[in-house]
């Protein structure tokens, strides 16, 4: 298991590290003088990090590629009030040398109970057409294997090994509530939408060593995709209501809600506006929550700037926590351990310097 995970930058900001990191992203570019510099994105479980290598890159520039594993030291700073690695010294790792569970994060929850409510929830369905259309999704093994396995994106909300499935059932609970409150609203409509909404991704996203975008993610997007596979299983349903299908591609195509989110269409009708609304909030709270659990080792009540955000936030449970009581002072013996004893750590501090992003 690594020492220096990515959550633990701001224990070790203006500090030396050397741990090992999965290549998310690698680019080349020019300084100022015309000569080369590598930028990376570099990714454990714990979330992705800026880096960037000014000096002796020659030697390491055909090294590696994306997906590779490194083994990095360079000092951790800020620039522009977020982290970023500068690069001393790398060296590629073989996979013999990489523990795969330090670098794409999983859902802590089990896979198969949270299959087993998502399939109890379409057992529940009154509409024949729109539940015999979703068991044809559940009940193609090649989808289903990916539906269990998907992150629900790459970096913005439930980021991780079994996050689409994660999201859709925290959506469908959150849609048989709000069914309970308003019940003009379709149930089976709007859940047909939840379980379609993301479905995409399982081929917009790749996600064996890092979690990126496939060539068809990158050109078409998940919402494009999902129309695609929605009219394959459509074709196998003779007599489907065409109204209905109509009903699903809106629901596909506007649940990012606004034209600036990449929406084709605004929500025009209840379930539509409604799955925008739950899926947001669920999005954002997930974001929320992971932002907590990241620094929940940190004191004070402020979490580090959230980039999906564009905000810091405030943990109110750990603000309304009752304050510790002060340390009392060491005593001497303490202050002056051995100095013989050994000692481990992943980083050495060196004196804070202002960070650059080009030389």
């Amino acid at each position: 298991m690594k020492d220096f995970y990515i959550c633990d930058c701001v224990r070790h900001e203006n500090k030396i590290i050397t741990s090992t990191f999965v290549v998310v992203a690698k680019q080349i570019k020019p300084k100022k003088t015309g000569e080369p510099y590598l930028a990376l994105t570099l990714g454990d479980r714990s979330g992705q990090l800026e880096a960037k290598m000014w000096d002796n890159v020659d030697e390491v520039l055909e090294a590696f590629e994306q997906d590779d594993f490194l083994k990095v030291k360079g000092l951790i700073n800020k620039y522009k009030q977020r982290f970023q690695l500068t690069i001393h010294k790398l060296r590629k790792l073989g996979d013999p040398e990489i523990d795969f569970s330090d670098y794409l994060p999983k859902t802590t929850k089990n896979i198969d109970e949270l299959w087993q409510t998502l399939t109890g929830f379409i057992d529940g369905f009154q509409n024949s057409h729109l539940k015999s259309v979703v068991r044809a999704f559940m009940g193609d093994p090649e989808i289903a294997a990916a539906y269990r396995n998907a992150p629900a994106a790459k970096t913005l909300h439930h980021a991780y090994i079994g996050g689409l499935l994660d999201h859709v059932v925290s959506l469908f609970r959150s849609c048989d509530l709000m069914c309970r409150n308003y019940p003009q609203v379709n149930r089976d409509l709007l859940m047909t939408g939840a379980f379609l909404h993301d479905i995409g991704k399982i081929h917009e996203l790749t996600y064996n060593r890092s979690f990126s975008y496939t060539t068809k993610g990158q050109l078409l997007g998940h919402m494009i995709i999902e129309l695609e596979m929605l009219q394959a299983k459509l074709a196998l349903l003779p007599g489907f209501p065409e109204e209905l299908k109509t009903l699903l591609e809106h629901l596909i195509i506007s649940h990012h809600g606004e034209y600036a989110f990449g929406s084709p269409k605004l929500p025009m009708f209840p379930e539509a506006l409604m799955l925008h609304y739950l899926d947001d909030l669920d999005s954002k709270m997930e974001a929320m929550r992971a932002q907590f659990e990241r620094e929940a080792t940190l004191e004070g009540a402020w979490t580090s700037y959230n980039a999906s955000l564009g905000r810091p936030l405030l943990n109110s449970e750990k603000f309304l926590a009752p304050k510790k009581a002060p340390t009392p002072e060491p005593s001497a013996t303490e202050q002056h351990p051995n100095l013989n004893s050994p000692a481990e750590s992943v980083s050495e501090e060196v004196p804070a310097l202002p960070a650059l992003e080009t030389k």
